[in-house]
Formats: C-alpha cells, sequence, structure tokens
C-alpha cells in the first residue's frame, strides 16, 4: 500500500528518536532499520534524513562523533538526556494524536455515530 508523504513528516523526529534509545546508529543504518521495521513503509532518502538528525542535534537532543567501523569512518548519533525526555514528549503525543484518529474514524465502536 502506498503511504501520503504528508501523514510521515510529523513523525519522523519521533522515528529517528525511538531508534537511538535503543542505541547509537549511523545514519545509512537508520535508514535500513526503519525501512526493515516498517516493512519498507519508511524508506527515507539520505536528504529526508540528515536535515532531521541535524535539526535534533542542534536542538541539543542527539550528539555525533565517529568512529571506525567495517573498515570505514562512520558518523555515528547518540541520544542525550534532553533527547529521552524530547522522545517521551513526542510518545505523547503521538499517543494522544492515534487516540483522537481512532475516536474519529471508529466512531461507531464509541457510540459516537
Amino acid at each position: 500500500m502506498k503511504f501520503d508523504r504528508s501523514l510521515l513528516s510529523g513523525s519522523t523526529r519521533l522515528l529517528v528518536l525511538a531508534l537511538l534509545a535503543e542505541g547509537d546508529c549511523y545514519g545509512y543504518q537508520i535508514i535500513r532499520t526503519l525501512a526493515r521495521r516498517s516493512e519498507e513503509v519508511f524508506a527515507f532518502q539520505e536528504g529526508t534524513l540528515y536535515p532531521v538528525l541535524h535539526k535534533l542535534e542542534q536542538d541539543g537532543c542527539v550528539r555525533s562523533y565517529e568512529k571506525e567501523s567495517e573498515g570505514r569512518r562512520r558518523r555515528y548519533y547518540t541520544l542525550t538526556g534532553r533527547g529521552r525526555k524530547q522522545l517521551e514528549e513526542e510518545k505523547a503525543q503521538w499517543r494522544a494524536f492515534q487516540w483522537a484518529v481512532d475516536r474519529v474514524i471508529g466512531g461507531e465502536a464509541y457510540g459516537l455515530a
């Protein structure tokens, strides 16, 4: 099923923060993990991901560092304390949004129709 890209735009930060909460990652690793876990629904291009990572870094939510991996120098991203707080806030917002959408699209199940 094809998805409207606008559905994804508001959740990109949440997805990236959630992955980084599991451990440090480099950019391509984030792209592949999101695609694999979402069965290719979240198929980001580098031009989508890196501006998000740079903004998160500017906001103090992530920190980057370079490290040798598989014979290559890679830039890894790690979640900061501020990033963990931001993740919790964004999860709460997502749950409230999801609840509200479910109430609207499933109105009959809630006796609201």
